[in-house]
């Protein structure tokens, strides 16, 4: 979700300004994912660079995580969605972890979609600690050990499609290990902007693309 700030900066506002109007495109793209049936959606709110952004740009930006975590919870029971957040806890706060751990285990046995927010995240820390992890486990012995199993998403699916808005065609150290099959789709709407038509395009799009996995037409057919 980026250009955020940009999106502040064209109309003279604080940075802050533009994660709190992104915030309503976060709702957007949930109500759009329910409506269609889709079973999960991942939002990559703050990575593990971004701890690096100015103090106040990275209060402002907890305060709104934890903001809005108080205020979703309805709307996530309202319309069956599980809550997950997944990432590096060890930067964030006591106040925000609660706020976190409730509002997953409250709605933990949702069965709609599963909104995923990857919150102090990397894709090359995931990679990392699922290695230290495995390495552990096969240090003792342990058998039949799948390297996926120790990633941060063990569970959830590979993701099928990865939008990047703002422009930017990277993926900024997200899912490295994960997007090995995932369709990209780049646009240059600032998140901001970014909200049910602009969603449902990039949906339309990713249908309309014939995915190999590495095999021919002609075997998948």
């Amino acid at each position: 979700m980026d250009g955020n700030g940009r999106w502040a900066k064209q109309r003279g506002k604080e940075r802050l300004y533009g994660h709190i109007e992104g915030a309503e495109s976060v709702r957007a793209c949930c109500e759009l994912a329910v409506e269609m049936g889709i079973g999960y959606l991942s939002l990559y709110a703050f990575s593990t660079e971004n701890w690096n952004r100015p103090q106040d740009e990275v209060i402002g930006l907890m305060n709104l995580m934890a903001k809005s975590i108080l205020e979703e919870k309805p709307t996530f029971e309202k319309n069956n969605i599980r809550f997950m957040v997944l990432g590096d806890r060890s930067h964030l706060s006591d106040e925000l972890k609660r706020d976190i751990d409730k509002a997953m285990e409250e709605t933990s046995g949702n069965t709609g979609l599963t909104l995923i927010v990857f919150l102090s995240y990397s894709g090359k820390w995931d990679i990392e600690q699922a290695a230290r992890r495995y390495a552990e486990d096969y240090k003792s012995g342990k058998e039949g050990i799948s390297f996926e199993n120790y990633l941060c998403t063990a569970g959830i699916p590979d993701p099928d499609l990865l939008i990047r808005t703002s422009g930017e065609q990277r993926i900024s150290n997200f899912l490295l290990w994960q997007c090995a099959y995932t369709e990209f789709y780049f646009t240059e709407t600032l998140w901001p902007d970014f909200r049910k038509p602009q969603f449902r395009l990039a949906i339309e799009t990713f249908a309309s693309r014939e995915r190999r996995f590495g095999k021919t037409s002609e075997q998948i057919k």
